[in-house]
């Protein structure tokens, strides 16, 4: 999920150049960017998408954000677009564990109304001092929360910090990296406001993705391809990661804990993270076909 393009759910007609993107993933809102008085008419159309039996050809990941649950929107929407095309629910604005369990409760009660088979995720925004301050318990509130997802406007803005002041983003980001790591989700960049600056989005796609985030928002399809090239692993990245996996299983089948790759002492911690680079390498199709051999070859052996 390197790139995520937001799309507001009442454009329907954007929906199919939406999903024939580069994106990997397409955040259909129906919060900020839809009106009240459409909020039924965007449901609407996201139901009908969700619903699609050829939807799954387009191999994107699904995400609705739905409004914030103490709104008067939130059941509606929840029971409107939790449906089998969907991945995951983006909430808003949560603050407390006990809101988080709400969500997830609600998920469930749709899933069961609906013939869903496959459980819907949480993303989780953190875009409050509390949620901020809070972030690790709210992600490890319910097993459905698989990721936090920075929301710099909303967090930065009615303080009065900067949105580009680089200390300030950075801070939030590792901050938001750390709590993430401590609940074992994912952490997934915020959205860059001007598309023109195409300098600011890159250098800002480049320190999340330096702190281990999975990706960015995109709020233009023009900043699709940026986020795409910038969180794609480097095939020096990919070959160091396969010639980690070969060598921790020969390691593990000898009995060695530590040992050197390519002039670099490997422990399990970058095992682990090689490993999951080797994955995501897998998924997006880098693998060179000696690659996969020399891969195959070892789990052969383990």
């Amino acid at each position: 999920m390197r790139s995520k393009l937001f799309v507001p759910a009442s454009r329907p007609e954007l929906f199919n150049k939406a999903l024939a993107s580069a994106a990997d993933a397409l955040s259909f809102d129906l919060e900020d960017s839809v009106a009240a008085e459409r909020k039924q008419e965007a449901r609407n159309a996201l139901r009908e998408l969700l619903r699609a039996s050829d939807l799954r050809r387009h191999a994107k990941v699904l995400i609705v954000r739905v409004n914030a649950l103490e709104s008067r929107h939130f059941t509606a929407d929840i029971n409107a677009v939790v449906q089998p095309g969907l991945d995951y629910i983006n909430l808003p604005k949560p603050e407390t564990v006990d809101e988080v369990r709400a969500a997830a409760s609600a998920i469930e009660q749709a899933e069961r109304a609906n013939g869903v088979d496959r459980p819907v995720k949480l993303l989780l925004n953190i875009e409050s001092p509390r949620a901020f301050r809070h972030a690790a318990e709210l992600a490890g509130a319910h097993e459905r929360v698989a990721g936090l997802q920075l929301g710099l406007g909303d967090l930065f803005e009615p303080l009065g910090v900067g949105r580009r002041d680089v200390a300030a983003v950075q801070q939030a980001m590792f901050g938001l990296r750390i709590a993430a790591g401590e609940a074992g989700v994912f952490a997934y960049d915020s959205a860059f406001a001007n598309i023109k600056d195409e300098a600011g989005f890159r250098a800002e796609a480049q320190l999340a993705r330096s702190m281990g985030f999975l990706g960015k928002s995109c709020i233009h399809p023009s900043q699709i391809a940026l986020a795409n090239e910038i969180f794609r692993p480097s095939d020096e990245d990919i070959a160091h990661a396969v010639r980690v996996v070969e060598a921790a299983r020969d390691a593990e089948s000898k009995g060695v804990a530590a040992y050197v790759v390519d002039g670099r002492m490997i422990d399990p911690p970058f095992v682990e993270r090689a490993r999951v680079l080797v994955a995501q390498a897998r998924r997006l199709g880098l693998l060179t076909d000696e690659q996969c051999v020399a891969l195959a070859s070892a789990d052969a052996a383990s």
